[in-house]
């Protein structure tokens, strides 16, 4: 078993790594003029090619977290459908709740998909 100071020091050096690797301020800006600065924005706008995400071997950490939630929240209103007990009408409603954050039509059949 590891003792208590160790691991205390363990965290601590933990923290100071993590409060040197932090920037100290935001990066000044490229440029002084503001019209090269204005066509500058305006060519980026355009082009919307460096935001593509498409080649990423995997999904992003707040899609991720967004799934696991989803799940989640899934497994609690499938114990709602079956449970006769709750009533219909607190299904429905927390149903209509899931499906905004879901972006589709939840229904009791539906949620075996998560």
């Amino acid at each position: 078993m590891i003792p208590c100071r160790t691991l205390a020091g363990l965290f601590g050096l933990l923290l100071a790594v993590a409060a040197h690797a932090q920037p100290v301020g935001a990066p000044a800006a490229a440029g002084n003029g503001a019209g090269a600065d204005a066509t500058g924005q305006a060519a980026t706008a355009d082009d919307r090619a460096w935001r593509d995400t498409a080649a990423y071997p995997f999904a992003a950490w707040a899609d991720t977290a967004l799934r696991l939630e989803l799940v989640a929240k899934a497994m609690q209103l499938r114990e709602y459908c079956a449970n006769r007990r709750v009533p219909d009408d607190f299904v429905r409603e927390r149903l209509r709740r899931f499906s905004a954050l879901s972006g589709r039509q939840e229904d009791c059949r539906s949620l075996l998909d998560y």
